[in-house]
């Protein structure tokens, strides 16, 4: 357990990805102690900070969920943050996507969010904590070729809303953010994925869609998500906070 039993302690899931080092890296320097948990094997760099607990796990299994919430309660005494940010993106045009792409993208989207809630509820119970699920403008708006990937993150918002009312009696709040288009890795290498024929122009056609200019930068949604955890925002349940630069609203 930490010398420090009153920090605060959150579990971060796709904490290797951009968005998930950007929180991360937030949530320890405003005093959070994190268990940090990600397939990748990237996450055990994390590690490197004493107060940073790497969990290499696959986020769709519930034995990795309990794992991950033992280690935060067992180590460093409490929980009081859920962000569940690990996910998977897929641009496939509809006809085809293949049973696997939609049992993968639910897998991980999904049952991973879902399965890492209802083991963390009790822990959040005792320290009156909250959970920010990671959503996105496709859960929000129809995005040609995104059909798979939209339905699990239309999802996220219903589970958003949906825990926060079930818990808002226990003192646990939920809420989501939607990021609009973010300069990741993670979508860099979803478009090699897809094949773009043209990625400059892919991206042009993006910055374009987005009011303020530009793509997002994962700090600017970690920022969110941070916030939508602490105690700054004790009186916001069940919101879904779109960090888009302007996309939906346009």
């Amino acid at each position: 357990m930490t010398d420090s039993p009153l920090a605060q302690v959150a579990l971060v899931t796709g904490a290797a990805g951009g968005i998930g080092r950007a929180v991360v890296g937030l949530l320890r320097g405003r005093g959070y102690a994190v268990v940090a948990e990600d397939i990748s094997p990237a996450v055990i760099d994390l590690g490197a900070d004493e107060h940073v607990l790497p969990l290499q796990a696959d986020v769709a299994l519930t034995e990795s969920a309990r794992q991950a919430v033992a280690l935060a309660t067992d180590r460093f005494g409490r929980l009081d943050l859920l962000v569940n940010n690990a996910g998977l993106f897929l641009r496939k045009p509809t006809e085809q996507c293949t049973d696997e792409d939609f049992d993968v993208l639910m897998a991980t989207n999904v049952r991973g969010a879902f399965i890492h809630a209802r083991e963390s509820l009790t822990a959040l119970e005792r320290t009156g904590g909250s959970i920010v699920n990671l959503a996105s403008i496709s859960g929000l708006v129809g995005m040609p070729g995104q059909t798979v990937y939209s339905m699990t993150k239309g999802a996220i918002v219903q589970l958003t809303r949906q825990l926060a009312v079930e818990h808002a009696h226990r003192g646990i709040r939920v809420n989501a953010v939607a990021p609009g288009a973010v300069d990741t890795e993670f979508v860099a290498r979803a478009r090699d994925a897809a094949a773009d024929p043209d990625p400059a122009a892919s991206r042009a056609t993006a910055i374009s869609q987005h009011p303020i200019g530009r793509i997002l930068t994962p700090t600017e949604v970690a920022e969110a998500i941070v916030f939508l955890g602490s105690p700054a925002a004790s009186a916001i349940t069940g919101a879904i906070l779109s960090v888009d630069g302007g996309y939906v609203a346009r």
